[in-house]
């Protein structure tokens, strides 16, 4: 017995030097048990955000606890039980935060909390109310600057800088979820340059501090108090995922709004898509990065300096372009009239372009369809296009095959191909009449991966997909 209680103890105190030997880093949660001192520093610097708007409806009786400002989760309720009601107007309240930009009164929020607004009202961490005006608002990158005019000085928020927050950083979320009033929530970084599909300046971090309707337009802080986002999206069912815009895309944003009350951004005049293994191998890549051109504006500064259709660029002034979302981040941060670089493959060859950039015209599109695959025992029907056809669905070109029906399950709707698609290329085989393409088609063989270059409405796009068995289109 004796012996045994000898062993225990030994093993013991070799497994306590064991692990004494192991590094033990000391987190900023252990140097900091309790946030309620730095709560009580910050709060006062974020507002609430109440809207009104006139809107058309037939529900007006029956009002969201959401509000205008965010999703109404009971208007397809009302849809479904009592159908389709007359449109009249009525007033929508909404909901959502922000947070002081300045002493004076400058208050940034995001743009959809806003964006149909008639009225909105400021309610301060005391309760202080004040009408609020829009200095202006930037739908792209869903940020908005409102201006208040306070009695006294206000307690501003200290910006930080987004691009020094790691994964599993802390962070603080400060607003008015379900219009409860200040609220606060912790939680970590738990993810970089997310993109939700919401528009081609998509970068948002990804936190799992607690981020509900109402939050939207409200900081996220860091453990120095100092604002790294704005909370702006959540995912309908992601159980605590939310997304703020990267402070440092803000900054710039709020700038030219305060200055001149909108944004402008730089533009090289090409439509770029994500470069999938599928187009990479079609295209004879050896891994799928960089953005690929599927379209090029006539008379934009990348025509002007050469910039064809299927070029793939791989740098901007000096940035490496991996992913396809990179381009139009970096070319709408920079200003027009600057002269950049470009470097981009042709056919396999590296090449650059000098080029001054342009203006970003209003109509612009904020993005471009994105690419995905392509056909054998493809799935599908087409069609010439005859003058009927032209005229009856818009179609500016008479060559090129229009597809007229996608067949479900098929390889050609897995690879997003759609009926009223023009195909226009197949493998850089230009496509007029029904016999190019057939001819077209007849080449690929089973196994290989074709390249399509459709075009829908008034973009084009390649689309690229493994065949298989025998292409009877």
């Amino acid at each position: 017995m004796r012996k045994s209680l000898e062993t225990v103890v030994l093993i013991f105190v070799v497994m306590s030097l064991v692990i004494s030997t192991f590094p033990v880093r000391k987190t900023q949660a252990a140097e900091l048990p309790s946030l309620a001192d730095l709560v009580k520093r910050l709060k006062p610097s974020v507002v609430n955000v109440s809207t009104t708007s006139v809107v058309k409806g037939g529900v007006s009786q029956f009002e969201s606890p959401f509000g205008g400002g965010e999703q109404d989760p009971f208007e397809e309720f009302f849809k479904r039980f009592f159908g389709d009601v007359p449109q009249r107007e009525f007033r929508q309240r909404g909901l959502g935060s922000g947070f002081i930009l300045s002493e004076d009164g400058y208050i940034v929020t995001n743009n959809h909390v806003v964006e149909k607004a008639s009225d909105i009202e400021i309610i301060l961490e005391d309760g202080e109310r004040y009408k609020a005006k829009v200095i202006g608002k930037d739908p792209k990158t869903d940020v908005a600057l409102l201006k208040i005019e306070p009695k006294h000085k206000l307690p501003a928020a200290v910006l930080g800088d987004s691009s020094k927050l790691e994964i599993g950083d802390w962070v603080i979320a400060v607003g008015n979820p379900f219009g409860l009033g200040h609220t606060v929530t912790a939680g970590i970084v738990s993810a970089e340059g997310r993109s939700l599909g919401l528009g081609p300046y998509d970068d948002f971090i990804q936190t799992d501090a607690a981020i509900n309707p109402g939050n939207s337009g409200g900081p996220l802080f860091n453990l120095q108090g100092q604002v790294v986002g704005v909370n702006t999206a959540i995912v309908a069912g992601g159980q605590g995922i939310g997304f703020a815009i990267p402070i440092n895309l803000a900054k710039s944003v709020i700038t030219q709004l305060k200055s001149t009350g909108k944004v402008v951004r730089g533009w090289l005049g090409v439509l770029v898509q994500q470069i999938t293994p599928d187009i990479a191998e079609g295209l004879g890549l050896a891994e799928p990065k960089g953005a690929l051109v599927s379209d090029v504006t006539p008379g934009s500064p990348a025509d002007k300096a050469g910039i064809r259709r299927q070029d793939i660029i791989t740098e901007f002034n000096g940035q490496q372009i991996n992913d396809m979302q990179e381009l139009p981040r970096l070319v709408a941060a920079t200003p027009p009239g600057t002269e950049v670089t470009l470097k981009f493959l042709r056919n396999g060859k590296e090449q650059t372009a000098r080029l001054k950039l342009g203006e970003l015209p209003e109509e612009i599109a904020k993005s471009g369809p994105g690419g995905q695959q392509v056909e054998k025992n493809l799935g599908l029907v087409v069609q010439e296009i005859s003058p009927e056809m032209q005229r009856r669905l818009g179609i500016q070109d008479s060559q090129g095959v229009i597809i007229t029906n996608v067949e479900s399950g098929s390889i050609a709707e897995e690879a997003g191909l759609r009926p009223g698609d023009v195909i226009l290329e197949i493998n850089k085989r230009q496509i007029k009449n029904l016999d190019d393409y057939r001819k077209a088609i007849d080449s690929v063989k089973s196994g290989q991966t074709a390249l399509l270059l459709v075009k829908r409405d008034k973009n084009t796009l390649y689309v690229a997909l493994r065949v298989e068995g025998n292409a009877k289109g």
